[in-house]
């Protein structure tokens, strides 16, 4: 197992159709020790779903948008598991109008909220994680992004600027990890149809379009994306770091 004496933390995990949960599911499978956090709305129904997932743990963090509630969670999984190998940063959300709408209409307030929760949270948490000593040498960061921060992709709207900023955020934080011999990198998972996916305009569209276009002609698992989580947590991707890895299917690769 590739994970066996690891303690990861996986951040937002919401729901048993979540891409966090598939995380959860992989590490644990691979021998890590799994702390996850979600927010207090959702602690009853995902401490259900970790019963199913040995030697786990649950904290609430409730806002990533307050640099208390993340300290006080970060603190709290300090306190009781001592250092950790490797954090995953799967949060991000905005505003449905936000989405729904053009992005020119775009609300000021819409904006700073998608960045604010989709993309600085993840500077704010390694900031955090690196100052309260949380992190082992050798330790990997994961953070979660999809390839509307490259294209176009109707209904993603400012989500796909936040994503974007995300993975501008991880290129630049994979130099100030390095210093600490930790690494970071982002997963761009293909659409996969979760709870959040339902916010997206046309949603059952883009599945469509994926599986007809990918090279392999089927859409991603939530399995999948969890197993690539794994294997860069994982001691076999030392030498891997700022990159933005496509888990979807090729699709990505394909042009017109």
């Amino acid at each position: 197992m590739i994970l066996e004496n690891k303690k990861v933390v996986i951040m937002g995990v919401r729901n048993k159709w979540s891409i966090a949960f598939g995380a959860v599911k992989s590490a644990s499978e691979q021998g890590a020790k799994v702390i996850c956090t979600t927010s207090e709305a959702n602690f009853e129904k995902v401490k259900q779903l970790l019963e199913e997932i040995p030697d786990s743990k649950l904290y609430i963090c409730n806002d990533v948008s307050k640099d208390e509630d993340i300290e006080k969670c970060l603190e709290q999984i300090k306190k009781e598991n001592g250092k950790i190998d490797g954090i995953l940063h799967a949060i991000a959300h905005a505003n449905t109008d936000d989405l729904r709408n053009d992005f020119i209409n775009t609300s000021r307030e819409g904006y700073a909220h998608a960045q604010d929760v989709s993309s600085y949270s993840l500077v704010a948490i390694v900031r955090m994680a690196k100052e309260k000593d949380m992190l082992n040498e050798g330790a990997s960061i994961i953070a979660y992004t999809y390839f509307g921060s490259e294209k176009v992709v109707e209904g993603y709207n400012i989500m796909g600027v936040a994503k974007a900023a995300l993975e501008a955020s991880v290129r630049y934080l994979s130099v100030d990890l390095g210093k600490i011999r930790c690494r970071i990198n982002a997963i761009s998972a293909g659409p996969i149809k979760t709870l959040s996916a339902k916010g997206i305009k046309d949603f059952g569209t883009i599945l469509d379009v994926v599986e007809k276009r990918a090279p392999l002609h089927r859409n991603v698992t939530t399995k999948e994306v969890g197993d690539v989580t794994a294997f860069l947590f994982s001691d076999l991707s030392s030498a891997i770091t700022g990159e933005i890895i496509h888990v979807d299917n090729g699709f990505s690769s394909v042009g017109v």
